[in-house]
């Protein structure tokens, strides 16, 4: 159900469906996250420890298409991908000596060829270029011999630098008046290696991002109301860093850095979509959707999610666009409701003792404007 010239970062094939166009936006986005440690014999480690001494965040949106021919369309989207930020209010001691934090921020810039097969089926590919970076702080406790195989490659060396690239395939087909269908595959994005610390992901600093593939439908329930439906596999096992196991492998004497080293823990995830369309009037669209994922973190590995605690799984989205002349000028807001991992016994003997409950919700709000070239 492309709507814009940012339809790439969803389904390469819509481009060649929504004509000339270029957008631009900008999301405010305010992530709420802390941790809690307790039941450790040491007191001074238990406590709410707040991760929100930095929380808010701007993202921002572009997207250009062009038809050069009536069946093909050659375009770009640049939006923002994944990432993640804690910065805690004080040192967590079970991590270090001042305070810890990660920042990983994700852009892809996805030039993109959609071709119009025939009436009703299109096809689109996009190359993701794709550029991230990372700082991480507060971990000198890792950054010791027997935890790194890399040592003064774990913590506080400033911003890193990645770049990679990948590809992303798309489909959309129109089985009724009424009734359009597609599919997506977006392959790993290989990233260049974070140098500056290859001494905390696995493999030596290496931190590709996961591959995903998806299938939807949009069905116009009357002509005023459109009902759109995804599903969405996303494959973080497919990378260590993320994926391996986390206190597991550094309690059996496998190293921070090393190959197959030591990740976050994540697990595959799916993601379930729903979305309704109301065209209010000829110039006023009113828009609403949920979105409801599995829950990536497992509760034996919530020590390090301390570090990224992205154990929300329920959003909600509010949106409306309305036509000025040839532009478009639309607002949405997203709200991730409150979700944590409580686990009993997350802290192995080995390091004290104790349990870990991470927490967080969201909010963010978006504009855009879009006009026709």
């Amino acid at each position: 159900m492309p709507q814009d010239a940012i339809a790439a970062a969803s389904n390469p094939a819509g481009m060649v469906l929504i004509g000339d166009r270029t957008d631009l936006g900008l999301s405010w986005f305010r992530p709420q996250r802390d941790s809690t440690i307790s039941g450790s014999p040491d007191p001074t480690v238990n406590g709410n420890y707040d991760a929100d001494k930095t929380e808010n965040f701007l993202v921002p949106e572009f997207g250009y298409n062009r038809k050069v021919r009536s069946d093909l369309s050659l375009g770009v989207s640049v939006y923002g991908h994944g990432g993640m930020n804690t910065d805690y209010d004080r040192p967590i001691p079970l991590l270090g000596t001042s305070r810890p934090g990660i920042d990983l921020a994700q852009l892809f810039i996805a030039p993109t060829i959609a071709w119009q097969v025939t009436p009703k089926h299109s096809l689109g590919l996009s190359v993701n270029l794709a550029y991230q970076r990372f700082e991480a702080k507060g971990l000198q406790n890792f950054d010791q011999p027997g935890f790194t195989k890399h040592l003064g490659k774990v913590t506080n060396n400033g911003y890193d630098s990645a770049v990679g690239a990948g590809i992303h395939l798309g489909w959309i087909g129109q089985i009724s008046d009424d009734v359009n269908v597609g599919a997506t595959y977006q392959s790993k994005t290989y990233m260049s290696e974070f140098d500056d610390y290859k001494g905390l992901f696995a493999d030596g600093g290496d931190f590709d991002i996961p591959a995903h593939y998806g299938v939807g439908i949009a069905i116009k329930a009357t002509p005023k109301l459109t009902v759109a439906a995804d599903v969405e596999r996303i494959f973080y096992s497919d990378v260590n860093s993320v994926g391996n196991d986390s206190v597991g492998k550094l309690l059996t004497g496998q190293q921070l850095g090393a190959n197959n080293g030591p990740g976050f823990g994540w697990r595959d995830i799916n993601v379930y979509k729903l979305g309704v369309s109301y065209a209010y009037n000829q110039d006023l669209t009113l828009r609403t959707g949920y979105n409801h994922s599995t829950q990536p973190v497992r509760d034996h590995d919530a020590l390090f999610n301390i570090l990224a605690p992205g154990v929300v799984q329920d959003q909600l989205t509010l949106g409306a666009s309305w036509k000025l002349g040839k532009g478009e000028l639309s607002v949405s807001y997203m709200h991730a409701f409150e979700d944590s991992v409580k686990a009993s016994n997350a802290i192995p003997n080995a390091f004290g003792g104790g349990d870990v409950k991470l927490k967080m919700h969201q909010d963010s709000f978006g504009i855009t404007y879009g006009w026709k070239l």
